[in-house]
């Protein structure tokens, strides 16, 4: 790859790339070890449930930065397949709380080791520093992006 072709007005198209490149890499990471094939926003459905345990679609949509037509769904697909179920509230019947299943909690601990990879490879060439840095510049493009909204 040439070095030194992006400038800051194509700062998002670079990382845009880098994230095609990261799904890139765990689908192919994920195929070599027979994994169930998810969608990037499946997966993150999968991810976000695993760190709260438990969450109204509302909440989840909030999380995934979706709407929640979207979020339901992407969640009725997992719940088809077996990686999350779906229950009413018990204080109101109206919302819905969304879980991991046995299934997810599986997929989850496998992808995690993949993860690391992808991390791994992603920052070796990279200084402590240097990995600090980058993280705080980018939640400065994502602040700024936010508040733009």
């Amino acid at each position: 790859m040439e070095k030194n072709i992006y400038t800051k007005d194509s700062i998002l198209s670079l990382i845009s790339r880098i994230h095609s490149l990261s799904q890139d890499f765990l689908q192919k990471k994920m195929e070599d070890e027979g994994l169930f094939k998810l969608a990037t926003s499946h997966g993150n459905i999968l991810f976000v449930l695993g760190r709260f345990k438990s969450l109204s679609l509302g909440e989840l949509a909030e999380k995934i930065n979706r709407d929640k037509s979207t979020a339901t769904v992407l969640v009725r697909k997992l719940e088809k397949e077996g990686f999350i179920f779906m229950e009413k509230d018990s204080s109101d019947s109206r919302k819905k709380i969304i879980r991991l299943s046995e299934k997810g909690m599986k997929f989850n601990n496998a992808t995690e080791n993949l993860s690391r990879q992808l991390i791994s490879s992603a920052f070796s060439s990279f200084s402590d520093n240097e990995k600090e840095e980058l993280l705080s510049l980018l939640y400065r493009i994502y602040e700024n992006l936010y508040n733009a909204v």
